[in-house]
């Protein structure tokens, strides 16, 4: 199959018949856009990366480019681009190219029309403004990336296939190089920055993604220069925002060591099974929300015995431990109880059959504080 057949067929599987945004996945070879990328070895955990060569595999690089999954470009800031054959490396995706279902969703989700200014928050590959331009024409469309080696890449590729947009090195929390009528961002922040909002044209709109959750927010712009609008009834996860080029940082690594197997100052049976805070997206939304800042990590040993942590800067840990479904033995240290807060939400969700987040109302204020409402619930993210 040439690109053109793989596009199409990815195009017809990512868009509904009739979408506007079929014709520009359709025309666009996702495949330049992503010549090398990492890839977790076969029978490694996730989190050791080795790098592809596409331009070594035609057959595996049209594969990879055209199936709807996301390509990791970059990770512990170290580009594919830039690995040695054989390379292994270990750490967090730091840039990737989003899988192209999701990149047209935050598309759609902003509902953009002929003519709109957009700007493309978070550059990376290259490809979700290049599907961007060919909708809009490229003097309407804007890419922002705060690693200058993804922004020299991805102009580079775009003007390999006659796409020309504006394509900027910038922090995207900082101020933003023009004013917009949409702004759709594919990274994930807290709070939304106050730059977006100033940079957002009257009646304008905005998409993202609030960090370390899977909600995705739109809002339109209003003439008092708050946002209003929504959490959809739809979920996205994205990297969040850095300030570099560089690696995310974990400042809970040693504090995971020092407590990985310590006894808590308090221990009792908990509630609920031990579950995989970081795969229930709902949940994860939920506990991010009520109790912002906490990390988890999850274990399940070949015999069954699943393990989960919580942590927090603030000195607060929790580890709950059991074999298979059995309610765990859980034990809490710290001015908080992490477990305790976390088994709260699983009972609010058992108890409704679903969590209030998702179809939430929201309003913005003018420097980025997001406040949160579903009938007698109300929240605030900042």
């Amino acid at each position: 199959m040439t690109w053109h057949e793989h596009a199409a067929r990815l195009a017809a599987s990512v868009t509904p018949r009739g979408s506007r945004w079929r014709e520009p996945v359709t025309t666009t070879p996702r495949h330049l856009f992503v010549p090398r990328w990492w890839d977790t070895p076969a029978g490694a955990s996730f989190g050791r990366w080795e790098p592809r060569d596409g331009l070594a595999d035609e057959q595996e690089w049209l594969a990879a480019g055209y199936r709807d999954e996301s390509l990791i470009t970059q990770v512990a800031g170290v580009h594919a681009d830039h690995a040695t054959p054989g390379q292994v490396i270990t750490g967090r995706p730091t840039s990737s190219s989003t899988l192209p279902g999701l990149v047209v969703r935050m598309l759609r989700h902003g509902e953009i029309y002929d003519g709109a200014d957009v700007l493309d928050l978070a550059t990376g590959s290259g490809y979700s403004a290049a599907l961007l331009s060919r909708l809009l024409g490229d003097a309407h469309v804007t890419s922002i990336d705060v690693d200058p080696y993804l922004t020299e890449a991805a102009a580079e590729r775009l003007d390999r296939v006659g796409l020309h947009p504006k394509v900027v090195t910038c922090d995207g929390n900082g101020p933003l190089p023009g004013r917009y009528d949409r702004i759709v961002s594919m990274v994930a922040v807290r709070p939304i920055p106050a730059s977006w909002l100033e940079a957002l044209r009257p009646g304008g709109r905005l998409v993202t993604c609030i960090a370390n959750t899977s909600l995705i927010v739109t809002a339109n712009k209003t003439d008092d220069g708050w946002a209003r609008g929504q959490i959809e009834r739809d979920w996205a996860m994205f990297m969040p925002t850095r300030s570099g080029s560089g690696a995310y940082v974990s400042h809970l690594a040693d504090m995971y060591e020092a407590i990985r197997d310590h006894p808590g100052e308090d221990v009792r049976q908990g509630r609920y099974p031990v579950v995989d805070a970081g795969a229930g997206w709902e949940l994860r939304s939920m506990l991010e929300v009520t109790a912002p800042g906490i990390e988890d990590r999850y274990e399940e040993g070949e015999d069954g015995r699943r393990t989960a942590w919580l942590l927090h800067e603030d000195g607060s840990w929790a580890r709950a431990s059991a074999q298979g479904m059995n309610c765990p033995t859980v034990h809490q240290a710290g001015p908080r109880r992490l477990w305790d807060i976390f088994d709260d939400i699983r009972f609010q969700w058992l108890a409704n059959g679903s969590l209030p987040l998702y179809g939430a109302r929201v309003s913005i204020t003018p420097n980025g504080v997001i406040r949160v409402w579903r009938g007698t619930w109300k929240g605030i993210i900042r």
